[in-house]
């Protein structure tokens, strides 16, 4: 059984590295791979290669990576483009979970107190004013928000503010802001109200059915109101 396999495609090179394999003998098959393809007469000796190295289901470290960089080191027309494998990491996958998945928070949050989470969020809880929700994806409040609520936090101008908004101290979408004074109160009657941000990169305030149709996709993930 082979441990390092080379494969060509259209678009370039790949080596796979088998996983069942030990590191020594992954190392030691590679080294003498591209000894070989630096030898190789048949080759144009002034093209540069760039190979892509599959590790399969294993997760390599950045020690064991350097060593394979450091192989690569010895053949200056060979370089390593990436190092890919099949399976993730536990911290991106959780990044990933966070970013796709509709947390519910219900904490009481108090003047001074910033929050931020990961992702959309339903919030049940109470906001009181002063204090500071941020989500790096949308806000759906149920509960009560006297405080400043910040949705898309990190600029993600497609997240949407909806729900009882009509109390809030300040709005936030990405890099925009509404500040909520006298004038702009919402309406006691409107408990169910919408903020996003429209094609001319401005917030506009809009009632949560007519939001269904300009983002679906967050009442498809948020079970709808």
């Amino acid at each position: 059984m082979q441990a390092v396999v080379l494969k060509g495609y259209k678009n370039g090179y790949e080596l796979i590295l088998e996983p069942t394999a030990s590191f020594s003998e992954i190392k030691i098959e590679l080294g003498e791979l591209m000894e070989k393809l630096h030898n190789d007469e048949s080759a144009d000796r002034t093209e540069k290669y760039s190979f892509n190295i599959n590790t399969g289901q294993l997760l390599y470290t950045a020690e064991q990576k350097q060593e394979l960089e450091n192989i690569f080191a010895n053949y200056p027309r060979f370089s390593i483009h990436k190092i890919q494998s099949s399976v993730i990491e536990r911290q991106e996958a959780q990044e990933i979970f966070d970013s796709t998945t509709v947390h519910v928070n219900g904490d009481i949050i108090r003047n001074g107190q910033d929050k931020l989470i990961q992702g959309d969020l339903l919030f049940l809880g109470t906001l009181h004013e002063g204090g500071i929700l941020r989500a790096t994806g949308s806000i759906f409040v149920l509960g009560t928000a006297n405080g400043i609520l910040c949705a898309g936090h990190e600029n993600n101008t497609r997240a949407v503010l909806a729900g009882n908004l009509r109390d809030a101290q300040q709005l936030r979408i990405a890099d925009l802001v509404d500040i909520v004074n006298e004038d702009k109160k919402i309406a006691p009657t409107e408990k169910m109200s919408a903020l996003f941000v429209n094609d001319l990169h401005a917030l506009a305030l809009t009632q949560i059915e007519e939001l269904k149709a300009k983002r679906p996709k967050l009442f498809i993930k948020a079970g709808g109101f």
